[in-house]
């Protein structure tokens, strides 16, 4: 076998959900348990700020900015081929056309979509946080509530776990959901 054959399939895991919601923490704690890049859609537009790149964006643009950012890291990764995982909100379009895109790179798409039931540990996890990512603001309930209504829950194939629960438990589920997946695939 020479170092350019991959001996393990490719994937393109996909963590989203509302602020707040836990997202972060479990694509973080995901990637170092499987040593696979994580992108976070915060980190990079936050590093588009000082360069005034953002400002005067229309709202439309604004998010083809970063999912084109991401996009372009994902389509990196799997020309490389190896697997990545983002952290960020999406919808059903983009989740439509990435999964395109990992099936023409010979990936597969997987979805975790991470939600909290418990409205007043949501709303506290929203207030009582600081992220400390340069160049980037922090947000309140009002901007949660707001992507509650931009970003319906998704109706695909999909993973959710609950903040709710400990992230030991849902990582568990994800390593879980992503295995039986991978073992789904190679059979």
């Amino acid at each position: 076998m020479n170092a350019d054959t991959v001996t393990s399939p490719q994937h393109l895991i996909v963590v989203t959900g509302l602020p707040g919601a836990g997202k972060s923490t479990l694509a973080e704690r995901f990637a170092r348990a499987t040593a696979t890049p994580v992108f976070a859609a915060d980190w990079l537009m936050g590093s588009l700020k000082p360069h005034g790149v953002l400002y005067d964006l229309d709202r439309t643009t604004y998010i083809e900015l970063g999912n084109g950012l991401m996009e372009t890291l994902i389509v990196r990764q799997l020309l490389m081929g190896q697997s990545a995982i983002t952290d960020c909100l999406v919808d059903e379009p983009l989740l439509e056309r990435w999964g395109a895109l990992a099936a023409e790179h010979g990936a597969d798409l997987r979805v975790i979509e991470c939600v909290c039931s418990d409205t007043e540990l949501h709303r506290s996890r929203i207030e009582g946080r600081s992220r400390g990512i340069p160049n980037w603001h922090e947000i309140d309930w009002d901007h949660v509530e707001r992507m509650r209504a931009e970003f319906p829950p998704l109706n695909v194939d999909k993973l959710v776990v609950d903040a709710v629960d400990p992230i030991d438990a849902n990582l568990t589920k994800v390593l879980a959901f992503t295995e039986a997946r991978s073992t789904a695939d190679r059979q």
